[in-house]
């Protein structure tokens, strides 16, 4: 039987690649694995630009993205995060926010304990290039309590 991990957090990431630029999974992976020399993609999870969610790295092996925190995370991956002009901008399409919000719960409902945190709260870098506090905080909150609502 294979020994589950302790997962306690969701680190959401971007790409870093120009907005609208139709990179897949398997772009990312060659980056990792040919340019990186690494075994697999660092990401458990990539959602491309039409909202496709992509399985990367198996989410009961060690992940490669978030420097500290690779043992007891999931990392998720959104194609995109700089604008046309190179700098750091939330270029989530609409399918790409509906399916991040989709993955994130589905998660949560397996690992009640994860918190969610961009990449930028563990290093100094913009991605994922949006609040993620701002935007999830509310949802986790809105799930505890839909919770303990039917927990009584």
């Amino acid at each position: 039987m294979k020994k589950m991990r302790k997962i306690d957090k969701l680190i959401i990431h971007c790409s870093a690649t120009k907005q609208g630029k139709d990179i897949k999974m398997e772009t990312i992976k060659s980056w990792h694995v040919k340019g990186r020399g690494w075994r697999d993609i660092g990401y458990h999870f990539i959602i491309e630009l039409d909202g496709s969610i992509r399985n990367g790295r198996d989410v009961q092996l060690v992940g490669a993205h978030t420097l500290g925190e690779n043992s007891n995370s999931i990392g998720i991956c959104y194609v995109g995060g700089l604008g046309l002009d190179k700098k750091a901008k939330d270029t989530r399409t609409e399918a790409q926010k509906k399916s991040l919000i989709e993955l994130i719960t589905s998660l949560k409902s397996v690992y009640k304990e994860a918190t969610v945190h961009g990449h930028n709260e563990f290093s100094s870098k913009s991605c994922p290039c949006f609040d993620v506090q701002k935007e999830f905080a509310k949802k986790t909150k809105k799930a505890q309590v839909k919770k303990a609502d039917s927990d009584e």
